[in-house]
């Protein structure tokens, strides 16, 4: 039998082009197709309109920010209060997303409750985070408790999805072998599973805190509290100069959190990918 390996390379053959319609190519090739089909929307009114013209104009007006002592105070407070509830609702969320995601997770659930908790993440995930808002602060009132409560369940649907494939990504091969010996499911969950499903946890948990950050400031925009409501004063009296001092605050905010983010994701995953001392 000759080996495939000693034949010159003109002489395999070539697949045909129903051969090549893998996953990715079909999935591109749909994408495309999307594309085409989706190009009317940026076709814009039809009135010929000087674009370059009204941005110059109106982000001229953004410049120079405001940094009086009055709006730094002012936009520091209501930073403090946007991280709180970021922090706050990244927390709950965090909590209520565990068993959401074992319940969704194909390797730790049976069919029919994985079926049922993804139905009630795809639910969650989609309503925006602006309509929770308008929910809560119907329920609650216009307060910062209310952007907790709507980020709050805007991120248990994100979490519950990315923890769901970070159980699912993890190899129950261990878990299963310590439920043979008799570990209970929770001593299996804890030494067979976490550790490798634990810096995906963490990334995600820190990535939900940086978008909750931005988010409380758009969700106070319907008086969910946080810095959105100073944003949606300026806005609305036209003192863009002073919305560009909070713009500019919010996105040294996000910075700092993303390199510590960066700095907290290197720190766990080289932890627990470090060989165990043999004694």
């Amino acid at each position: 039998m000759t080996d495939p390996a000693a034949r010159p390379t003109g002489e395999y053959p070539e697949l045909k082009w129903h051969e090549r319609l893998n996953v990715l190519n079909v999935s591109l090739l749909i994408f495309l197709v999307a594309v085409v089909l989706s190009s009317p929307v940026v076709k814009g009114s039809g009135r010929d309109l000087d674009y370059l013209g009204n941005f110059i104009r109106f982000a001229g007006n953004f410049f120079p920010p405001d940094f009086s002592a009055q709006v730094v105070g002012v936009t520091l407070l209501a930073l403090l209060e946007t991280i709180q509830m970021a922090v706050m609702a990244t927390f709950f969320a965090v909590i209520l997303s565990f068993p959401l995601a074992a319940a969704g997770a194909q390797t730790v659930s049976p069919k029919w409750l994985v079926i049922v908790a993804r139905m009630i993440m795809n639910m969650i995930r989609t309503v925006p985070s602006l309509i929770w808002a308008l929910i809560a602060v119907a329920v609650v009132g216009a307060n910062s408790l209310a952007g907790v409560v709507a980020l709050t369940f805007y991120s248990m649907g994100y979490l519950g999805k990315f923890f769901s494939d970070a159980f699912e990504s993890v190899d129950v091969e261990v878990a299963k072998s310590l439920r043979a010996i008799g570990a209970d499911p929770l001593q299996a969950f804890q030494h067979g599973m976490w550790p490798h499903a634990k810096p995906l946890v963490w990334s995600y948990s820190l990535w939900m805190l940086e978008y909750n950050i931005r988010s409380a400031a758009i969700v106070g925009i319907v008086g969910a509290g946080g810095i959105g409501v100073q944003l949606f004063f300026y806005q609305d009296y036209g003192m863009w100069d002073r919305f560009a001092t909070v713009l500019i605050f919010i996105l040294v905010l996000v910075t700092v959190l993303d390199f510590l983010g960066e700095w907290i994701r290197k720190k766990v995953t080289n932890r627990t990918n470090r060989p165990a001392l043999m004694g």
